[in-house]
């Protein structure tokens, strides 16, 4: 889905949330891998929750694992990040 000229995973029924998914193999990746990731994601995420917002939906992350949840929430505890268990 394509608002604000960002792509989104998906738009919430009922709701105007668009949310972003993340599957990557997280917790398998080398500790300077995981923060080249992190680096990576946070440009997208800005970018992303500017968008929603400026078109007035609210934004959430899903990512497979407890420790990818954790490392976005150190470097933004604002991010609103739902543990989906989804496996590549």
């Amino acid at each position: 889905m394509l608002v604000g000229g960002v792509r989104f995973d998906a738009l919430q029924v009922g709701v105007r949330r668009l949310w972003e998914i993340k599957t990557h193999q997280f917790d398998t990746y080398p500790a300077f891998i995981r923060r080249q990731e992190i680096e990576k994601e946070m440009e997208q995420i800005v970018e992303e929750r500017r968008a929603a917002a400026a078109c007035g939906y609210d934004y959430m992350i899903g990512v497979s694992t407890q420790a990818h949840k954790d490392a976005l929430l150190q470097r933004d505890d604002t991010l609103h990040i739902v543990v989906t268990g989804c496996q590549r």
